[in-house]
């Protein structure tokens, strides 16, 4: 089962490149996937029918949470994969011919619907419930994007998100209730929960279980949240017809074989086990009848054939529900049958209305006549599949109906029965007679008068003049292209299963049974004649009141149109988004008001309030062996520190202002360094020095003073007085805080105990380096996975464009400003000056530092070339060493890319943007993608040959000149560390200093609203 996930996902990902290359026929090569995966289900079929253990699939997941990819294929699973594989596999055929080879997005399309075909799969077999909830939430998402499909089209972008919103809402609610039960019943494995869930719940009922009759049936009420949601029940059933803007394929596999019954699947699979419980049978019971009813009397008002159909669908969705709330053995052996056979004939009918809409370009029933004549092989389909729908004889529905209506006919002893068998009967009424309208609308020649009264004046002049003097009766036929036999395939096929089912069902009788064995006992068995039973005379007076329902269907819209229509569902869930986004836009207005004094109030009051309520409120711990302080230096410091932080909230300079943010963070640097904390200080310095210099370039597009805040519309909410004791008192707070954790402790800490980890468990000496590439490797994964999206934000703030970095991509601002020098000495001269600067440059492209050749001598610092000169160099050895031995001494990969970083930020200063580009043979894209690469790679490679992620190993050799060598393979992960901390730094420089050159020079190139082309640019008008 493994290997058929890893298939799905492998060819989903590959499908939108394969459509590229050969266009619509791909769709034939993905039918073969589920073919094969369905072939491969087949092959268990004896072990199935004969009882025997399931086929269980385990594999490692989370350990420390006891969760594992657990599948297991029992006789339920088998069920669900036939349709799930076999429904799936002739929908991706029955597509090639659907789809135009010159549509757009096809591929794209594709490779959801293969996905949406392999979650189905891992739902429908996963025995872990953690694991089915997130392959319920992959088809929600997969849903989403397959219904929007059409994004031009308002209906189809809406209809998508309503339906995502209505079943993420319902999947998060059982989620909360799938976990109440495991963490109850101690498992989370859908087979223990079957096994033992039926006495665990009569043990609460009866007063004696763990948690409270309350609870569980909260808890059940959440789990039939996300049934109901998925399987579109009321009163969440109008997302269904709305979805009816996807494709028909769409329509065929998800809302009649696939997606919707993902939530029957979790009533068949939990029922046996809590059917018992009153909020799980009365909840169902009340829900699906009123689902079954609703549902056929909508239908019959519905003129489009997808509406029909839909409406129809969810009536028979209700239907099923309305059976399983019955939880008896019989009952879910007659609600596994009436699964199949709707899948059947309901997954045909709509590959036919996909048909009749490709061929005839309407679903409309007033624009159609006459289909019958023009497609005799198609209306057969339609037809047969429509007369199993209704519960006609010698087909799979009336089969799996007369096993419904024998076991609601022996549930009549309780009101419960009488209701649910009442239901039963009228929504059978119904579904008769929106069939026989189905296939009437479809397929049937049209009066002229039912045509022209809905104004649908398509038919010819003469044919028009004719019927108006009586001639011509009917009016003429719809035009129709023909129909391909590959188009009409896969409906046919599942079709001839209705007939053949219907005519010999002891197939699907044998493997139903194999499935209700486990549930108890049972008195059912599929036949196409019992006799002259209760049940068959029901049938006979369902088909009779159906049929004059359908000869009497004028007065009968004539009706349901004088009656008064109760308010639509989806606009009642319009109406609620739309108070929710007022309500959303008005807190937005309360607290997003532009004020970062007001969020960061906001914040340190929380802060404080919490926890001192935590501290001082409700329990005080002891305060003992607090020391002030360890050395009369620590004093010093600390009042440089605090008298920096004062005067960089008074002053109005700017720059003063980041000078004295960076003498708190040196100060930060002094004091890990007397504490002998070596590897803190100097990460500290660097990361000091590298933000002052992002600071200091800045600067460049801010004004020198910071503005007022108490004038104008930059007023503070705030007063100084209000600031000054929010601050002091967190601060206060965060001093309390640090004095009673540690007097407060009562175990010997464990950072004692670090050094001989990192030693024995690390194979370093470094503990802080050890500690992040190897002890806590995966914090440090998702640091540096937050740098990387970092960069990128840098980057996307600054400017707009990728990352090359490339020579002469870009001119420089000195030659750009050169560009501007030269424009008063007249436009010839200007010219010829700037293509000689340029060309210069480009034929020297050898000198180390470029400044002479593109910077104005007044922007020159001789005494910073020389410096870079001397250096540059010499820090990127540094920061070699520091990623190589940071194992065991300080440094690793953070520092040295740090080193790295501020030498090409020494570079960048010296000699501009072309310096900077001439210094890095890559760009920072590459440094942060390689770096990313290489980390992941570390991580997942141990996976590969068995280990856990992050597994290290030693390697002691001896080489020349080095001698002896303890290599550990964790300066892997650190050299993807240091390299996308190179990135980052490549990306600040280019953004907040290159990107802010060229933006400055742009604004002072355009000279009396003339536009400059450069050799290598030009500037946009």
């Amino acid at each position: 089962m493994t290997l058929i996930l890893i298939a799905f996902f492998l060819c989903s990902l590959v499908t939108p490149a394969l459509f590229k290359k050969f266009g619509v026929k791909t769709f034939y090569a993905l039918a073969v996937v589920p073919a094969l995966s369905l072939a491969a289900v087949l092959t268990q079929t004896s072990r199935i029918l004969h009882g025997e253990d399931a086929w269980v699939e385990s594999v490692p997941w989370i350990p420390q949470l006891n969760l594992s990819l657990t599948f297991r294929l029992d006789v339920l699973s088998f069920i669900m994969c036939l349709l799930v594989l076999g429904v799936g596999s002739l929908v991706l055929f029955y597509c090639a011919s659907y789809f135009s080879p010159k549509q757009k997005g096809v591929g794209a399309f594709a490779a959801y619907l293969f996905g949406f075909a392999g979650a189905m799969f891992g739902l429908v077999t996963s025995d872990d419930v953690l694991v089915m909830f997130i392959f319920w939430e992959i088809t929600t998402i997969l849903s989403y994007l397959l219904i929007g499909f059409s994004r031009t089209r308002l209906s189809a972008r809406r209809s998508a998100l309503q339906a995502m919103t209505i079943t993420t809402f319902g999947g998060l609610a059982m989620f909360i209730g799938l976990v109440i039960v495991g963490q109850a019943l101690g498992s989370y494995s859908l087979h223990e929960w079957t096994l033992r869930g039926a006495d665990w719940a009569a043990d609460i009922q009866a007063g004696h279980g763990n948690i409270s009759l309350g609870l569980l049936s909260t808890a059940m009420i959440l789990i039939l949240a996300g049934a109901v949601s998925k399987s579109a029940l009321i009163p969440m059933h109008f997302w269904l017809p709305g979805a009816m803007a996807a494709p028909t394929p769409v329509s065929a596999y998800l809302h009649a074989a696939a997606m919707v019954k993902a939530g029957i699947y979790l009533l068949l699979r939990l029922s046996p086990a809590f059917a018992q419980v009153d909020a799980w049978h009365y909840t169902l019971l009340i829900l699906g009848s009123f689902t079954m009813i609703f549902g056929g009397y909508v239908a019959l008002k519905q003129f489009d054939l997808k509406l029909i159909l839909a409406y129809g669908t969810v009536s028979q969705l209700g239907f099923l529900a309305l059976i399983i709330s019955l939880g008896t053995p019989d009952a879910i052996y007659a609600a596994i049958a009436m699964t199949l056979a709707h899948s059947m004939f309901k997954a045909a009918l709509f590959l036919t209305v996909g048909i009749i809409d490709h061929q005839a370009g309407t679903r409309d029933i007033r624009k159609m006549s006459g289909i019958y004549r023009r497609a005799p092989k198609l209306f057969a389909v339609g037809a047969i599949s429509a007369a199993s729908m209704a519960g006609l004889p010698l087909f799979a529905g009336f089969v799996a109906k007369e096993a419904v209506l024998e076991t609601a006919i022996h549930d009549l002893s309780t009101w419960a029965g009488i209701f649910a068998f009442a239901s039963v009967v009228i929504g059978s009424i119904f579904t008769f007679a929106y069939s026989a309208r189905f296939v009437w609308g479809a397929f049937a020649r049209k009066r002229e008068s039912y045509m022209l009264d809905e104004g649908v004046k398509y038919c010819a002049d003469v044919d028009y003049a004719l019927a108006k003097h009586g001639k011509n009766q009917y009016s003429p036929d719809t035009q129709f292209h023909s129909v391909e036999g590959s188009f009409l395939a896969a409906p046919a096929v599942l079709t001839l299963l209705t007939v053949v089912f219907g005519l010999y069902p002891e197939p699907l009788h044998k493997l139903i049974a194999a499935h209700v064995k486990t549930v108890g006992e049972y008195g059912l068995h599929l036949a196409l004649w019992h006799g002259l039973t209760p049940a068959l005379f029901t049938s006979l007076g369902i088909m009779v009141v159906g049929l004059l329902f359908f000869l009497f269907r004028e007065p009968v819209e004539k009706i349901q149109t004088s009656l008064p229509e109760l308010p639509r569902a989806r606009h009642i869930h319009r109406g609620v988004m739309d108070v929710l986004d007022r309500v959303a836009v008005w807190v937005t207005a309360k607290t997003q008001r532009g004020s970062l004094a007001f969020y960061l109030s906001v914040i340190l009051v929380t802060a404080v309030t919490v926890p001192t309520v935590a501290l001082f409120v409700q329990e005080t711990p002891p305060l003992k062996g607090v020391r002030v302080t360890e050395s009369p230096v620590q004093w010093v410091i600390a009042i440089v520190m605090i008298v920096a932080a004062i005067v960089a909230a008074t002053v109005r300079k700017r720059f003063l202002a980041i000078l004295m943010v960076s003498v708190t963070g040196y100060g930060m640097v002094l004091i890990f360094a007397l504490r002998s904390a070596p590897d803190l200080a100097l990460t500290q310095l660097l990361v000091e020095t590298i933000s002052m210099i992002a600071f200091v370039l800045a600067l460049r597009v801010l004004p020198r003073e910071m503005p007022r805040e108490d004038v104008g519309e930059r007023k503070n909410p705030l007063n100084k007085t209000t600031r000054l004791v929010i601050a002091i008192g967190f601060a206060v707070l965060m001093m309390a805080l640090a004095m009673f954790t540690f007097s407060s402790r009562s175990l010997d800490s464990i950072s004692l105990e670090m050094p001989k980890l990192a030693y024995e468990y690390g194979h370093g000496y470094n503990t802080v380096n050890v500690t992040l590439v190897d002890m806590r490797g995966w914090d440090t994964f998702g640091e540096i996975s937050v740098l990387a999206l970092a960069a990128t934000g840098v980057a996307s703030l600054i400017f707009i464009g990728g990352r090359n970095d490339s020579i002469g991509a870009h001119p420089t601002t000195e030659a750009l400003r050169v560009v501007e020098r030269s424009y008063t000495e007249g436009k010839q001269s200007r010219q010829r000056q700037i293509s000689a600067e340029f060309a210069h440059v480009e034929e020297e492209r050898n000198p180390f530092l470029l400044a002479g050749r593109t910077l104005p001598p007044e922007s020159r610092s001789l005494l910073m070339e020389v410096m870079t000169r001397l250096i540059f160099h010499t820090l990127l050895i540094v920061s070699l060493y520091m990623l190589v031995a940071g194992h065991n001494l300080p440094g690793g990969g953070f520092a040295g890319g740090l080193i790295a970083g501020l030498a090409f930020s020494i570079r960048y200063l010296a000699g501009g943007g072309t310096e900077l580009r001439m210094a890095t043979p890559f760009s920072a894209g590459t440094f942060l993608g390689a770096g990313l690469a290489i980390a992941v790679l570390y991580v997942v490679w141990p996976l590969l040959i068995g280990d856990a992620a992050f597994t290290s190993h030693v390697y002691d050799f001896w080489l020349p000149v080095f001698g002896d060598v303890h290599f550990v393979t964790t300066i892997i992960f650190d050299v993807g560390v240091y390299l996308l901390v190179i990135g980052l730094v490549l990306d600040i420089l280019r953004s907040l200093g290159q990107g802010v050159d060229d933006a400055i020079a742009d604004h002072t190139v355009n000279i009396d609203e003339e536009v400059i082309t450069t050799p290598h640019r030009k500037a946009d008008s």
